[in-house]
């Protein structure tokens, strides 16, 4: 399983042609407290970069992109049901969607866990 990184703080775990979608530690701390967070619609085909989601705050509201063009086929309902999991476990639990894979290439620009680590210094 492969973990790639966005400049606008999502992260994916790639599996196949599986990619689970959320937001990283970083964009977590930046947001603070998570109060609200509205998913995408199982089925819906997604462009890259285009507004997937939304995540809300005590501080403010953040659309969650799609970091690859893909068809949503899952949605995680505990994220709905307890959008603080996004403040304790960013990186695990409260991942938010699941996209069937539809162009392996736009892979290409993401950055790997080094260069995300660099980005965010």
């Amino acid at each position: 399983m492969t973990t790639l990184f966005t400049s606008d703080h999502e992260w994916l775990r790639i599996d196949g042609d599986v990619a689970t979608i959320g937001v990283t530690d970083y964009a977590q701390s930046q947001l603070g407290d998570v109060v609200f967070v509205e998913l995408p619609k199982v089925g819906r085909t997604l462009k890259k970069a285009e507004a997937a989601a939304v995540v809300e705050s005590v501080k403010a509201a953040s659309d969650v992109y799609a970091p690859i063009s893909g068809e949503v086929i899952e949605v995680n309902e505990a994220l709905a049901a307890e959008p603080a999991l996004v403040n304790s476990d960013a990186g695990g639990k409260a991942w938010f969607f699941k996209l069937k894979i539809a162009d392996k290439s736009e892979l290409g620009g993401l950055m790997d866990e080094a260069a995300y680590e660099a980005h965010t210094a």
